[in-house]
């Protein structure tokens, strides 16, 4: 069994201000090596399901999150950004068995966490697809499922893992903390961790399949800028158009190519 592993750092448990995501900051270390701990015990879970490849994307800020040697030796860590389509997901393909999210938080504009964004939260105020909000846990989750790849797992924030449900009711989720305005109310640390690893080995033993997630036949993309400037110069892009002067519109019928988009949208 082969499993693919996307983390990021603002839905792991005790994360709550921005300084503890930038790995410059000296009060980031300590969230790294929660972060390291909770991938890890996703891989432990999938080892222990019968997994015998695990491939993790560091998929944070500059990607030189994970602490390498806190992983099992059986895996492999994608770190920094190959700067393709994929983002978040590079390295995932069609011969993956299933995939696992961890670290995942609400999207832009949710209030389930005070770091509640999508993508490049700088420069976009909210992401749609399909006239629906999206987080990363909804694109990167249509990414898993153009490559036939079905999502088992995402921890996270509260609100994030009830709209995982809403995606696919089959999705085993451990919610690690809940947003309260600019606070985190989150769960012991070392429970988190032994959840994570509980719930991921019960995710893969079961029929896989059963957590394919359907991709829309056709897509509707909206970006809303914080600057005009952007939403000006991403309309030049093939096939996009101003909504507004903040606001950008792009349709296709292959997701690929909305990755493509969201790609060069900054």
């Amino acid at each position: 069994m082969k499993v693919f592993i996307s983390a990021d750092i603002e839905g792991t448990c005790g994360i709550v201000d921005v300084d503890e995501t930038n790995i410059n900051s000296q009060f980031c270390m300590y969230h790294r090596i929660q972060m390291t701990k909770e991938v890890s015990a996703a891989c432990k879970g999938a080892t222990a399901a019968g997994c015998n490849h695990i491939l993790i994307k560091d998929a944070h800020a500059s990607a030189r999150n994970i602490i390498p040697d806190m992983l099992p030796e059986n895996t492999h860590l994608m770190r920094g950004w190959p700067n393709d389509p994929l983002s978040m997901m590079s390295g995932l393909n069609s011969n993956f068995d299933a995939c696992i999210f961890i670290g995942y938080h609400s999207g832009a504009t949710k209030d389930g966490n005070p770091l509640s964004h999508t993508k490049n939260g700088r420069a976009y105020d909210y992401i749609k697809i399909n006239d629906e909000l999206a987080s990363e846990f909804v694109i990167n989750s249509y990414t898993a499922s153009y490559y036939n790849v079905p999502v088992v797992f995402m921890s996270g924030d509260k609100l994030l893992c009830e709209e995982a449900k809403s995606l696919n009711p089959n999705i085993y989720t451990v919610s690690v903390s809940e947003g309260v305005g600019s606070a985190s109310i989150s769960i012991h640390p070392e429970v988190a961790i032994k959840e994570i690893l509980l719930k991921v080995k019960e995710a893969l033993s079961t029929d896989l399949s059963k957590y394919l997630i359907k991709l829309p036949e056709s897509f509707k993309l909206e970006i809303r800028y914080k600057n005009h400037k952007d939403a000006y110069k991403a309309s030049f892009y093939p096939g996009v158009a101003l909504k507004d002067t903040q606001t950008i519109l792009f349709e296709s019928n292959d997701y690929f190519e909305v990755l493509r988009m969201i790609l060069f949208s900054i």
